[in-house]
C-alpha cells in the first residue's frame, strides 16, 4: 500500500513538472500588471519577493522535484529489505528528497545568478567614446547615435553639445550623459 503512495507521488511530481513546462511554453506571456512584486509576478520565482535573481525553495520547480524524489526514493527504499518498513523508508525518502530539492535549488540559483546581467552600458565609461549618427541632429534638436561597448551595439537619443546640426553617418564623441540624453560633438 505504501509503495502505491510513493508511486503516486512520483507520477504526480513528474506530471506536474511536464505540465508546467508545457504550460510555461504555451502560455508564457508577460502582458500582466505585476504590481510591486520583486519577482515580477513570475510563478517560477516562487514565494520570494526579494527581487534577487533566482528561485526560492517554494517555487513550483523545487517543490515538484521534492515530490518526485520522495516518490522515487520511497519506491527504492521500500524495495530494500533493510529499509522496507514505512518507519524507515519514509524518513529516508523525506531526507533524500529534501537534499535533492536543495540541490535543484542550488543548481538553478547558480545558473540564474551567472546568467543575470544588465543590457545597459555603464554610463560613466561612455564619456569620450566615439559613436555614429544614425539619424541627423537638427539645430537644437535630437537625433540618434549608435555606439559599441563590450562587443554590444547600443543606440541612444543624442543632442549636439553646442546645438549645431550634425549630419547622419558622421562620427561623434560622447561628451556627457544627462538622464537618457547623450550629448555629442563631432570628431575632427
Amino acid at each position: 500500500m505504501i509503495t502505491l503512495f510513493y508511486a503516486i507521488c512520483l507520477i504526480t511530481g513528474l506530471l506536474f513538472t511536464i505540465g508546467c513546462a508545457l504550460a510555461g511554453h504555451g502560455f508564457g506571456g508577460h502582458d500582466v500588471d505585476h504590481g510591486d512584486i520583486g519577482t515580477g509576478g513570475h510563478a517560477e520565482a516562487g514565494f520570494d519577493h526579494s527581487g534577487i535573481p533566482g528561485i526560492s525553495f517554494f517555487s513550483p520547480m523545487v517543490l515538484a522535484s521534492f515530490i518526485t524524489a520522495f516518490g522515487g526514493l520511497g519506491i527504492i527504499f521500500s524495495g530494500i529489505e533493510a529499509t522496507k518498513s514505512v518507519w524507515v523508508s519514509a524518513p529516508l525518502s523525506v531526507a533524500g528528497a529534501f537534499l535533492i530539492a536543495l540541490a535543484v535549488l542550488w543548481l538553478f540559483n547558480l545558473v540564474f545568478s551567472r546568467s543575470q546581467s544588465s543590457s545597459e552600458a555603464r554610463v560613466a565609461s561612455l564619456v569620450g567614446m566615439t559613436a555614429s549618427l544614425l539619424s541627423p541632429i537638427p539645430e537644437n534638436g535630437v537625433g540618434e547615435i549608435a555606439y559599441v561597448q563590450g562587443s554590444t551595439r547600443y543606440t541612444a537619443p543624442a543632442r549636439a553639445e553646442k546645438g549645431l546640426p550634425l549630419a547622419q553617418g558622421q562620427t561623434v564623441r560622447i561628451t556627457r550623459v544627462v538622464g537618457t540624453q547623450y550629448f555629442v560633438e563631432p570628431v575632427n
